[in-house]
């Protein structure tokens, strides 16, 4: 489904002095220099955490172009435990890695990740973002984002966005997830929420009133709206059968696990929020130190998610095509014009293929 010939360049870079393995993903630079979190996990073997960057990466590119950023999307990945108290060596090495692509790619915090480990990449290269001092923490952000994106979801729905008497179920209560739960707290909302690590459901339940679910029975809950924080894939044939929502939209990346179950969440009347549009939020924030915006400039930005969230909903609904179709097709449309008007400006010349380093 994720073909390598998607990607401009998938590299793999390995440093023995300190047991790093990498894979950064370029999926497209035609809006511009590709952009893109570490993800910092314990893949089973190098073809998990290939496949992950792949997905992540073309997730990149949808992204910035839906939100109409000048920028490309790429991904990297470091393998291996991320409770790792030794991070100095390996994410200086993370940061030779990046700087060998000469800007191509300019990179910054994900899941594994914390800005004070981009403090130790920016010791070796300058393209990196979200440091202390800069944009920080983007989970605020992401959060404020796909709260937007669900009131454009709930006015799609229900003709309104008053959340007090709907009830969500949040899947994932990590910092992202924390912050969506505030700011559902704030709107009124009933919070169940559930995560694999117990103690961070309780916070949730302590501070904002939730109610905790186990893991396993987040999906069958009956609830508004399911709001997926955690990994990706978790859109699948079982979890379909198992929902009971009106409405999923989240900050997990690539919550679809293929393709097709879009559509089946469309068959079944289940209103689904295409993630790369709703948790794009992040991305803007971390754009800041790119662009030269300040936190007000982002911030409006991040606020026009409800705007075109609204607009992605009724033209899909006009279509009679599930959003995340009629997403993926602008996106792959504003990419193509882009490498078109580029191949032309170069005689026709391009620059893709793929590449394995180490």
């Amino acid at each position: 489904m994720y073909a390598e010939a998607e990607h401009e360049r998938i590299i793999l870079w390995t440093d023995a002095s300190c047991n790093y393995r990498g894979i950064i993903a370029i999926h497209s630079t035609a809006l511009g220099t590709a952009v893109g979190g570490t993800r910092f996990w314990n893949y089973a073997n190098d073809e998990e955490a290939s496949l992950d960057a792949l997905r992540l990466s073309r997730g990149m590119s949808y992204k910035t172009a839906m939100a109409g950023l000048p920028f490309g999307g790429g991904k990297a990945v470091i393998i291996g435990d991320n409770k790792t108290t030794d991070r100095e060596q390996i994410f200086r090495a993370h940061g030779r890695f990046v700087e060998s692509l000469k800007g191509r790619f300019i990179t910054a915090e994900d899941i594994g990740t914390t800005p004070s480990d981009m403090e130790y990449v920016a010791l070796e290269t300058k393209h990196v973002a979200g440091l202390p001092g800069g944009s920080g923490d983007p989970s605020p952000v992401t959060a404020r984002g796909v709260f937007r994106a669900m009131l454009a979801c709930a006015h799609h729905r229900w003709s309104t966005t008053d959340l007090s008497r709907r009830t969500v179920a949040l899947q994932g209560c990590g910092n992202t997830g924390y912050n969506l739960a505030k700011e559902l707290h704030q709107a009124g909302a009933n919070l169940l929420v559930s995560d694999i690590d117990s103690q961070k459901a309780a916070r949730l339940v302590h501070e904002f009133d939730a109610q905790a679910v186990a893991p396993e029975e987040i999906f069958s809950t009956p609830a508004d709206i399911l709001a997926p924080c955690a990994l990706g894939g978790i859109i699948n044939d079982d979890s379909i059968e198992q929902l009971q929502v009106e409405i999923v939209v989240g900050s997990a990346n690539n919550q679809l696990l293929e393709s097709r179950h879009g559509d089946l969440l469309h068959q079944k009347g289940i209103l689904y929020a295409p993630d790369y549009v709703a948790n794009v939020g992040g991305v803007i924030n971390g754009c800041r130190e790119l662009l030269g915006w300040d936190r007000a400039d982002a911030m409006a930005k991040v606020q026009e998610l409800y705007d075109t969230m609204l607009d992605l909903l009724n033209q899909s609904h006009a279509e009679g095509t599930p959003p995340f179709r009629k997403a993926d097709h602008v996106a792959e449309q504003r990419i193509q014009a882009a490498r078109e008007k580029s191949d032309a400006e170069k005689g026709g010349h391009g620059d893709a293929g793929t590449s394995s380093e180490g």
